[in-house]
């Protein structure tokens, strides 16, 4: 019966991994080989490794770009994979795969609408639909980028007239969500779940060799599109601090709100102890959605590095 159901198992998964990548073909010891999606050879040269091995993984490696992997979770990380599909992967991993891993019970809420769907929709949703997309392209918010980052909406329920932007840790898994409403009446503009102590905002999309930057909010985020992290509030969580360290990354962009002004210096100071190149980048009193994003890389292009000593004039300035 174990037999079987392994079978079964391994049938389910090929299914799922030519979903993502198109139709394999068979090759020697369980394997199976596909067209490469980094090196697009027309020959299939990523070959993939159906049957889980003795040390609990699925490796897969092409032998034209040498592009590799240990996991299909690894695979569909770097591909950006749709999230129904990782989510679809971690059932099927066998129990004790080092890919397996535990699902955070934070959902989005039953009553979200993914603005993906907008051809689909009729009635109020549809009505709804179109004030979220007018909202969000006042605020250069893109088609692309709802689709990249699953943005959607709320018609009803507890978050109500409310555009939804889901966060997904490093394995495409959802570990926390913001909402705004894009109605004038609402006096609360912003109706957020609690926020974990070590959660990573958009964790997933987020390339740990390159200049990074740290802003307070989801849809500050969304304005800046680069390689940027929502704190979710002003504080960076232990967590996150020993992932920037422990990073290629060497240039940090601190870019909070001017309230916060005396949390950004205490996170330089830190990030700054720890060898990395930090910028203290100051909003003229606004957070970057009310910026915009052309002012904002002004900004950036104007900051400089913070040595120790601008860090202590700083300091004194906040006194």
């Amino acid at each position: 019966m174990e037999i079987r159901e392994e079978g079964m198992r391994e049938k389910m998964l090929l299914t799922l991994i030519e979903s993502v990548l198109g139709k394999g073909r068979s090759t020697a010891r369980s394997n199976a080989a596909f067209q490469c999606p980094f090196c697009h050879h027309s020959k299939p040269k990523l070959e993939l490794q159906i049957r889980t091995n003795d040390k609990k993984e699925n490796p897969w490696h092409c032998w034209s770009c040498d592009e590799k992997g240990k996991t299909v979770s690894s695979l569909f990380k770097k591909l950006k994979a749709p999230q129904h599909k990782i989510q679809e992967l971690y059932s099927l991993i066998k129990p004790g795969t080092k890919q397996e891993i535990v699902i955070n019970a934070l959902s989005l809420p039953k009553e979200f609408i993914s603005l993906s769907l907008t051809g689909q929709m009729d009635g109020m949703a549809a009505i709804e639909a179109k004030h979220a997309i007018k909202f969000l392209k006042q605020r250069n918010i893109t088609e692309n980028d709802i689709l990249k980052y699953n943005i959607g909406f709320c018609a009803n329920g507890n978050f109500a007239h409310r555009v939804v932007v889901p966060s997904y840790d490093e394995h495409g898994i959802l570990n926390y969500f913001s909402t705004r409403t894009y109605r004038s009446d609402e006096p609360q503009k912003y109706k957020n779940p609690p926020a974990g102590r070590n959660i990573i905002g958009w964790e997933y999309y987020i390339n740990w060799n390159v200049p990074l930057i740290l802003v307070e909010g989801i849809f500050d985020a969304l304005t800046i599109k680069r390689n940027v992290i929502p704190l979710f509030g002003k504080t960076i969580s232990e967590e996150l601090m020993k992932k920037i360290v422990g990073s290629q990354v060497q240039k940090i962009y601190i870019a909070l709100d001017n309230d916060a002004l005396k949390d950004a210096i205490k996170h330089c100071e830190k990030l700054l102890s720890y060898g990395k190149e930090v910028y203290l980048v100051e909003l003229d009193g606004k957070d970057a959605n009310e910026i915009g994003f052309t002012h904002f890389l002004d900004i950036i292009e104007q900051t400089q590095p913070l040595t120790f000593s601008a860090l202590i004039s700083k300091k004194i300035e906040l006194i």
